[in-house]
Order: structure tokens, then sequence, then C-alpha cells
């Protein structure tokens, strides 16, 4: 198998972005409430407002999210499958154990 460094890079930088600790807490958001808005975010994860919106922009940037206007009120959502799948690999026991919890 020959290594294809291009093909690497781009898996690394995806990793990269969402390796953050607040990206992160927001993709997990996301993909468990299937979305929400800056406000909420920063409700959840007690950062300014000003630091939700920095790091939604590099999750933009780079195709992780999408943001769905209404109004003045922006709904993000993700849109990568493949974090979704990262996602599942992380937390989806959590997802599990928390769902038997509640029955």
């Amino acid at each position: 198998m020959v290594l294809d460094l291009k093909y690497m890079e781009e898996k690394a930088e995806l990793l990269k972005v969402i390796a953050h600790p607040v990206r992160l807490c927001i993709v997990r958001g996301l993909w468990e409430n299937g979305g929400c808005n800056v406000t909420h975010m920063q409700c959840c994860l007690d950062v300014p407002q000003s630091t939700v919106s920095q790091h939604l922009g590099k999750l933009r940037q780079v195709g992780v999210i999408e943001g769905e206007r209404n109004g003045l009120e922006i709904t993000y959502k993700l849109k990568d499958e493949r974090v979704k799948s990262i996602l599942a690999c992380l937390f989806g026991d959590e997802e599990l154990e928390n769902n038997q919890e509640e029955k």
C-alpha cells in the first residue's frame, strides 16, 4: 500500500478541527440534539458568545457544520457524515448508557 500523504493530511485536518475541547463539545451537542443556535451553545458551554462564534467559524470553514438562518437566528447542524461517525465511536457507548438509565 502506497502512503497517500495528501489523503492523510485531509484526515488529520478533520481530526485537528474537532480536537479542541470547545469544538468537540459543540459538535457533540449538535450530534445529540440535531441542531441549535449560538445562544443555546453559549449557555451550555459557559463561554462568551464571541468564543462560540469563533469556534463555529472554524467548523463552518472546513464544512463540518452548516447554519440555517431564520430571521435573526441561525440554527447550526452537523453536515459532515464522517464527524458523525467519529462522534459515534467516541460517545456512542455513553449515549446507550444514558438512554438505558432514563428507561
